[in-house]
């Protein structure tokens, strides 16, 4: 048996990426941030589709259209394949776990 909040990464100098479940159609990812945000140039524009959830902290996304989306502790979102997003901010005093899932 594994938990999501057990060895957390005490260097958060970038975010963390770990890949939990990998198959051919599902990725679960476990995803560790602390004042991160997305690159300025440039959105997440992917193939597949991506349900992501706050387990722990706080984030917003923003969209391309402008809509921008606060996550806090249990929120989540189901963000369709291409569909052009960032992480506008992440909570620089807390650290933030989110669990993402990307399908097909």
């Amino acid at each position: 048996m594994n938990n999501i909040f057990a060895s957390l990464p005490k260097d958060l100098s970038a975010e963390v990426f770990e890949d939990i479940v990998r198959r051919d159609s599902v990725r679960i990812e476990r995803i560790v941030s602390r004042g991160h945000s997305s690159p300025e140039r440039g959105w997440y524009d992917q193939d597949e589709g991506e349900w992501v959830m706050v387990l722990r902290g706080a984030a917003r996304l923003l969209f391309e259209d402008g809509r921008e989306v606060e996550l806090g502790a249990g929120d989540f979102i189901d963000i369709p394949a291409r569909t052009k997003h960032r992480v506008s901010w992440t909570d620089p005093g807390e650290t933030t776990v989110w669990l993402a899932v990307y399908y097909k």
